[in-house]
């Protein structure tokens, strides 16, 4: 069997402590995986790769106690170990006092936050009361150690309009100008996210094009700022309607594939690519049943989103499941994805 250029796996060994109505990845229940089960993974899997890289999350960052540890054993498991990723436990940053400064010693010197208004509508998106308030003293921890917060925030169109405390926020924190003492700066990025896991509950509110004249000038600034675009809607991309209309003119089917993919393990050592949410059309076996199989499941296509993919033009997915007249807004991969899910949801 031809072997992955490099593989990498991400271990959900703790879940998260969230349950965020946004999220892609789903709200699986948490798992409670250990360092040997860590290996375990490693051992099964390394083998199909020339390159192997094992990680001990992938919902939310640094969630079990012994994050530290972890850390060392992925880069004693790993082949080559990526940096640590501009995320962070805001959760754990408010409970333990040695994890910013562990954050700083792994080099992080930015980070990011995910907001959604102000105190209510963000508890209401992240699923727990406390969470706003929480978010707010992580930010003011990373300020102190010298990491610059970044705010991601997403918008439907019931909190769209909650912006300007947001706005607020960043005023009444001075996050430019601390951040600027320190030699770093301060960004944002406002976006509505892709339409799978959670956030496929969400689509009846998803924006549309008026909704982007909602947005106060100074986020749509350091929004474009941040993407490198000159318009907001090369942010948020193109109405499902016209969307549909090019994708029934296409002939073509998508290989997912790739040459050095990403796999999810959940607690119950159930296999995903790393596509889409972790539905069950994408499962390609579970851990404890043999690694072969799941490398032979994603190399040959066997899952049902992967082969629907590869097998089915887009203009029958979108002639069966788009709608033509709607103007929510899309990127086109993520209209793709949410169409496959449907498409596949529905046979």
């Amino acid at each position: 069997m031809k072997k992955f250029d490099k593989l990498t796996v991400c271990l959900d060994m703790h879940g998260c402590p969230n349950r965020c109505r946004h999220c892609w990845l789903g709200a699986s229940p948490n798992g409670n995986l250990n360092g040997d089960d860590l290996i375990f993974a490693a051992e099964k899997l390394k083998p199909f790769a020339e390159s192997f890289e094992i990680d001990f999350w992938y919902r939310e960052p640094d969630f079990c106690n012994n994050y530290s540890e972890m850390w060392d054993l992925t880069e004693e498991l790993s082949d080559v170990k990526t940096p640590h990723y501009e995320l962070m436990s805001f959760w754990r940053a408010v409970r333990d006092k040695d994890y910013v400064p562990w954050l700083f010693s792994k080099g992080v010197r930015a980070c990011q936050l995910t907001l959604f208004g102000g105190e209510e509508k963000t508890d209401f998106y992240v699923g727990r009361k406390g969470a706003y308030n929480e978010i707010l003293k992580a930010a003011e921890l990373l300020l102190e150690h010298k990491i610059a917060p970044r705010f991601q925030i997403f918008v439907n169109k019931d909190n769209i309009g909650e912006l300007s405390a947001i706005e607020r926020l960043i005023e009444d924190m001075e996050l430019e100008k601390r951040c600027e003492s320190f030699g770093a700066e301060f960004n944002l990025f406002i976006h509505q996210g892709s339409c799978d896991g959670e956030n496929e509950k969400l689509y009846d509110i998803r924006v549309t094009e008026e909704d982007l004249y909602k947005i106060p000038k100074k986020l749509s600034d350091m929004t474009l700022k941040y993407f490198g675009k000159k318009d907001l809607k090369e942010v948020f991309g193109e109405k499902e309607s016209d969307l549909c209309r090019a994708f029934a003119q296409e002939r073509s089917t998508y290989d997912l594939r790739e040459s050095s993919p990403v796999f999810y393990v959940d607690g119950s050592f159930d296999v995903y690519p790393n596509i889409s949410s972790p539905y069950s059309i994408y499962k390609l076996g579970n851990l404890k049943n043999g690694a072969e199989e799941i490398a032979k499941s994603y190399l040959e296509n066997k899952s049902a989103a992967q082969k629907a993919s590869f097998e089915v033009p887009v203009r029958e997915m979108a002639e069966k499941c788009g709608d033509f007249k709607s103007g929510r807004l899309f990127s086109t991969g993520d209209y793709r994805n949410y169409l496959l899910n449907k498409y596949c949801a529905l046979s």
